[in-house]
């Protein structure tokens, strides 16, 4: 890339889930890869605007989703369009909103880029006060829309494919406003890897079919894939990996099947090679997060969804499924059909595959850059 102007770029997430944090990585590691001469600050929206209490909310929050999901998603629904109650909603967003005025004035950023929808909305917020001429960059980390991410007095969208800018449309966003990049994914994630190396080095066999299972954290280990550790469906072994994040009871209890299971059987906590892992296995059974799912497609690792939360991980699903890079079981029934299938007809994989490589997501952090810098037009 040529050389661009001095720019600092304030990059606002939140860790109310992975995907947030993920994405905002995946543009500081792209700026300092790309275009080192540009400043980045990556900062956690909640713990600057709320510092005593975004770890409380922050626990309260994923309880919430984990233990009432129904209730995140009809308050999701309520509050797709702009209506009086997703801009009641909004307005609850600008508490401790002095706080980040005080950062900005303090940091002096010309480009303020929101992978979070609550700082978006605040950002947008501070720009119609009149009290920052930043630049206001929202990307939108999911494959559908929802109203939290759109706010009047922000510059840029950007977006992960052409469905999200007709859905942005819809919305009345300005179309000189959108710019369809793909959603930023880390480059470890856009390269090619030597799967055998890899399955020797997590000492894996190199012919068995291996599944990588992740979403342990939020509850996608049910009794569907506990049967399927225990076995009693699947005619021949399996290479299991499960990622359980941060839920250390859960990897504990997995653990116990390593003795019992045909299968041999992976189980990890919080890994930072989550990449080798989609590239040393044949096929993911995931929640559909947007950044997860996005990372799975530059791999072109074919995915299974199970268990989607009500909201935006059951849009996220509906738009994979439609774009032919997932599949989609509702239930344990489902899970087994489509395991078996799999299995028994690797030209289903082959298909997602070339799927996923039409839909051109590889380097999307690297274009997502040359629009918040201005470089794309």
């Amino acid at each position: 890339m040529k050389a661009v102007r001095k720019e600092k770029v304030c990059i606002l997430s939140g860790n109310y889930g992975d995907g947030h944090l993920q994405a905002a990585h995946a543009i500081q590691e792209s700026a300092r890869l790309h275009i080192p001469e540009v400043e980045t600050l990556l900062v956690d929206f909640m713990e600057c605007v709320h510092p005593y209490l975004h770890s409380i909310g922050r626990n309260i929050f994923i309880e919430g989703v984990k233990n009432f999901p129904s209730i995140y998603g009809y308050i999701y629904r309520k509050t797709r369009t702009v209506n009086r109650f997703s801009l009641f909603v909004k307005s609850c967003n600008h508490m401790g909103i002095w706080r980040m005025i005080r950062f900005l004035q303090e940091t002096q950023p010309s480009i303020v880029v929101s992978t979070f929808p609550l700082a978006a909305c605040m950002i947008s917020k501070i720009k119609e006060l009149g009290l920052t001429n930043a630049d206001a960059v929202t990307v939108i980390t999911d494959h559908t829309d929802h109203s939290s991410w759109i706010h009047p007095y922000t510059d840029r969208y950007i977006v992960g494919s052409e469905f999200v800018r007709t859905s942005l449309n819809q919305l009345k966003v300005e179309d000189e406003k959108i710019r369809v990049t793909g959603i930023p994914v880390r480059p470890e994630f856009c390269k090619k890897y030597d799967r055998n190396a890899l399955r020797d080095k997590f000492n894996l066999d190199q012919e068995c079919p291996t599944i990588l299972i992740m979403g342990g954290g939020f509850g996608i280990i049910g009794n569907g894939l506990s049967k399927m550790l225990s076995s009693t469906f699947l005619s021949q072994p399996l290479q299991i990996i499960v990622v359980c994040g941060h839920n250390e009871k859960l990897r504990q209890e997995l653990e116990r099947y390593q003795a019992v299971s045909k299968h041999r059987l992976l189980v990890t906590g919080y890994v930072n090679y989550i990449h080798e892992l989609m590239a040393l296995s044949d096929f993911m059974i995931t929640k559909p997060g947007g950044v997860t799912t996005a990372e799975a497609i530059a791999m072109e690792l074919p995915m299974l969804l199970y268990k989607p939360l009500p909201g935006q991980e059951e849009d996220n699903a509906q738009v994979l499924i439609n774009s032919g890079v997932a599949l989609y079981a509702e239930n344990e029934a489902d899970l087994q059909r489509y395991l078996i299938q799999v299995l028994e007809n690797p030209e289903v994989l082959a298909q997602i595959r070339e799927k996923s490589r039409q839909l051109h997501s590889k380097w999307a952090a690297s274009r997502a850059l040359d629009v918040i810098v201005k470089k794309e037009v």
